[in-house]
């Protein structure tokens, strides 16, 4: 039998009907259904219900935001072959999925991510070497999650999900939600993965979530890939219509396109803000990089696929419209070579100016109040470690 990762698969019978009239050249681009304001080549176009007027200045910071978000992948996955990182979750094209749907929340609207969304935690002003702290395991991830409404990144696939939809209806019994003032009414963003998509906690979270109508957006990046496993292997129709089988709209954009993923999140998110109750984004792009810098894709996927994808650029679509149209000079883009360059050593730097923990900390933040059990653990561990200094002193 076929390897089942390979596209020979998709004709296999052992694997059901011809997957291939399904995941048509079509439906692998995303579909007559995709929702795009700017094409691949540059183009700007419009659509009947998602359009959107960007000036000059929000393109630019739209672009630099994508730009400084692929410095940070590019520096982290550096880092980590260095062995300045214990392992990294690349982002690498997927960019404009982050940054516009980054850029679509308002403050007071609340983030859970996965492991994944470096781009969207630059959008809620995370310095970016907080993440670092996490990847070269010296924390948990030390920002205070209510101090940028970003929750910590979830490990566990799909786990967040469930805590999105907890935290949207906590917002509903908090009178945050159709209020209509602005500056009050408030959502959830949910991130997650296609692979995500297939796991109970995420299925479950649906179910709440239309169930209590609660304000949360699910934004599902199909990058393509469960790691090693293709979308043809999960789901039998396009992810954003599974929406329709829990009760609440699905719709699927263009995920390589900033301008686009930003005007149907954001609409997506004043939905939920109105009380209007959850929506199902999926944002179709691809993963240039590996899952992680643990993993090898070439020994799952065509090259020939990669390639096809390059030329969805999410960065090079914008630039070029942005060139194209006179709204940035040369000098422009100088400086934000410049800017991401000195970002880049400030990363590098940091990193490796991270300090150890202390071996005891583990025990702090277990508990509000430590009970006594807790206490004679700490207790018991110091004097393990103290054997040590002892040891070494007579030595």
């Amino acid at each position: 039998m076929s390897d089942p990762r390979t596209p020979e698969t998709l004709h296999d019978p052992e694997f059901g009907p011809d997957l291939a009239e399904v995941f048509g050249p079509a439906q692998r681009d995303g579909g007559p259904e995709l929702v795009q304001l700017l094409t691949p080549e540059g183009e700007r176009v419009h659509h009947p219900e998602f359009d959107l007027d960007f000036g000059a200045e929000e393109l630019r910071g739209l672009l630099r935001d994508m730009v400084l978000t692929r410095r940070i992948d590019t520096e982290a996955t550096a880092l980590q072959r260095h062995g300045e990182l214990g392992i990294w979750a690349q982002l690498l094209g997927q960019e404009a999925a982050q940054i516009g749907a980054g850029r679509a929340t308002r403050p007071q609207d609340f983030v859970f991510p996965t492991y994944r969304e470096h781009g969207v935690a630059w959008c809620r002003g995370l310095d970016p070497l907080r993440l670092l702290g996490l990847f070269r395991g010296v924390d948990h991830g030390d920002w205070d999650p209510a101090e940028f409404n970003f929750n910590l990144y979830t490990i566990v696939i799909g786990a967040q999900t469930l805590h999105a939809t907890g935290y949207a209806m906590g917002m509903q019994r908090d009178g945050v939600v159709g209020t209509g003032d602005p500056d009050r009414d408030a959502a959830v963003l949910a991130h997650f993965g296609d692979g995500a998509s297939s796991q109970g906690d995420v299925n479950e979270a649906f179910i709440f979530a239309a169930s209590y109508n609660a304000p949360v957006v699910f934004f599902c990046q199909n990058n393509q890939w469960a790691i090693s496993e293709p979308i043809e292997r999960q789901s039998r129709i396009p992810l954003y219509q599974r929406a329709l089988g829990f009760g609440f709209p699905g719709i699927r954009v263009d995920g390589n396109d900033v301008l686009a993923t930003y005007a149907v999140t954001r609409a997506a998110l004043q939905r939920a803000r109105e009380g209007q109750g959850p929506t199902f984004v999926e944002a179709y792009t691809y993963r240039m990089g590996a899952h992680t810098t643990t993993d090898d894709p070439t020994r799952y996927r065509l090259s020939d696929d990669v390639e096809h994808w390059k030329l969805k650029d999410p960065i090079a679509r914008l630039e070029v419209y942005l060139k194209r149209n006179g709204l940035a000079d040369d000098d422009w883009f100088a400086d934000l070579a410049a800017e991401a360059d000195a970002l880049g050593h400030t990363l590098r730097e940091g990193c490796k100016a991270l300090p150890d923990p202390q071996a005891l900390a583990m025990f702090d933040h277990v508990y509000a109040e430590e009970p006594p059990e807790l206490t004679r653990q700490r207790e018991a561990y110091a004097d393990y470690l103290a054997g040590f200094e002892t040891a070494g002193g007579a030595a």
